[in-house]
């Protein structure tokens, strides 16, 4: 999956001016009740404005809070300028560099295109596991070993068994790999635990959606 299929395109996005007074910045994000605001002049992305840098500015400046706020400008206070992805990154790149920051600005040739929040990566992993589908969840492992899919996938053909979803773990691990497979075929479930562990799988677990 790639960035411009998860992305909020800049017609929807909230933005504010580099001119703007961080008084004003301030009052965007308390009023929309958002964690930051992409900083653009004539189209061109200059980077995110939130509280924290805020806070962090005032702390070290010498002057009054009211003053501060009035006088200093957005540019003034300003991070992660070159902190953002294209919309051909794929969606991993996007949650890597969000880990730390709530907001990605989504930037081609330096104009902004769009956002990226970490709602959006929460909201595609549930999709990637499966929740908005219900179903029934197995959880097992395999010895690191080609092939090991094509098992699952034979068998789950063996009983005509639609995928909701299928992820693996411990890739750093070059002996053992777990598996979460979730399907929505229950009326065979019996038979398929019992195929996964003749072709050398070990169940860990099995729970079914209510």
């Amino acid at each position: 999956m790639f960035v411009k299929s998860v992305m909020i395109p800049k017609e929807k996005c909230l933005t504010i001016s580099g001119e703007s007074s961080v008084l004003d910045a301030l009052n965007e994000l308390e009023a929309k009740d958002i964690d930051a605001l992409p900083i653009i002049e004539s189209g061109k992305y200059l980077g995110m404005f939130n509280k924290y840098l805020l806070y962090k500015a005032y702390f070290y400046s010498d002057t009054d809070k009211e003053t501060f706020l009035k006088q200093t400008k957005v540019s003034d206070v300003v991070t992660r300028e070159d902190t953002f992805v294209k919309t051909s990154d794929v969606f991993e790149q996007a949650f890597m560099k969000l880990y730390d920051f709530p907001i990605l600005a989504v930037v081609e040739d330096e104009k902004f295109l769009g956002l990226v929040t970490r709602y959006d990566t929460i909201h595609q992993f549930k999709s990637a596991f499966g929740m908005n589908t219900k179903g029934t969840r197995i959880a097992f492992t395999s010895v690191e070993s080609e092939g090991r899919i094509l098992k699952v996938s034979d068998i789950l053909h063996k009983y005509h068994t639609s995928v909701i979803s299928l992820v693996t773990f411990d890739e750093t691990d070059k002996l053992v790999r777990r598996i979460v497979l979730k399907i929505d075929n229950e009326q065979k479930l019996d038979r398929i635990i019992h195929d996964l562990e003749k072709s050398g799988f070990r169940v860990l677990h099995i729970d079914k959606d209510e």
